[in-house]
């Protein structure tokens, strides 16, 4: 299985992006922003990274529909673990079977066509919806790399309280299990 990798384009250049996705000989980047506009970086709109990316050797494909963030939670949530709202309402969508299928193509994708990664604004991937994808991907067994700089990256670690369920989708319910000796 083919690493999948995770990257934020934060304030850096695109020349910066392209050098760190060319460290892992990524190719293909795959845009997770649900709103892909960006004011202060406006080389990283959807429509300027279409234009620019493939004269640098990278192919560009949106996917912020299928597995951008931004989404309403659902109440009750079965992921109590994820304090923050944004990420307890993302995963409450992981839930559904268009993530399911999203991520399929996903993998499908890293499977045939060779090295890619997923991409958001968020430079650090502990504060983006990235992190949620990546416990996904590692659930199914697909490696994940976090790209940081042209010479570094690092291993994706499951997030805290994070468990498969059994169909192997993420849940984050800290492992609650029921009580072992219940009056």
């Amino acid at each position: 299985m083919p690493t999948i990798y995770t990257i934020g384009h934060g304030t850096r250049s695109l020349e910066e992006l392209v050098e760190t996705l060319g460290g892992a000989s990524v190719a293909r980047l795959f845009d997770v922003r649900r709103y892909p506009g960006s004011r202060r970086n406006p080389q990283f709109g959807r429509d300027a990274l279409a234009a620019s990316l493939p004269g640098l050797g990278v192919e560009y494909v949106f996917r912020g529909e299928e597995l951008g963030g931004r989404r309403r939670p659902k109440r009750p949530s079965r992921h109590p673990a994820l304090e923050d709202e944004g990420f307890r309402a993302y995963a409450d969508y992981m839930d559904e079977p268009a993530f399911e299928d999203a991520l399929e193509h996903l993998v499908g994708d890293a499977q045939q066509g060779g090295p890619l990664a997923v991409m958001c604004a968020e430079t650090a991937w502990q504060r983006c919806h990235r992190r949620l994808i990546a416990d996904a991907l590692v659930l199914c067994g697909v490696p994940v790399e976090h790209l940081l700089s042209p010479t570094r990256r690092e291993p994706h670690r499951l997030t805290h309280g994070v468990r498969a369920d059994e169909h192997g989708r993420p849940v984050y319910d800290m492992g609650q299990t029921t009580e072992l000796f219940s009056r």
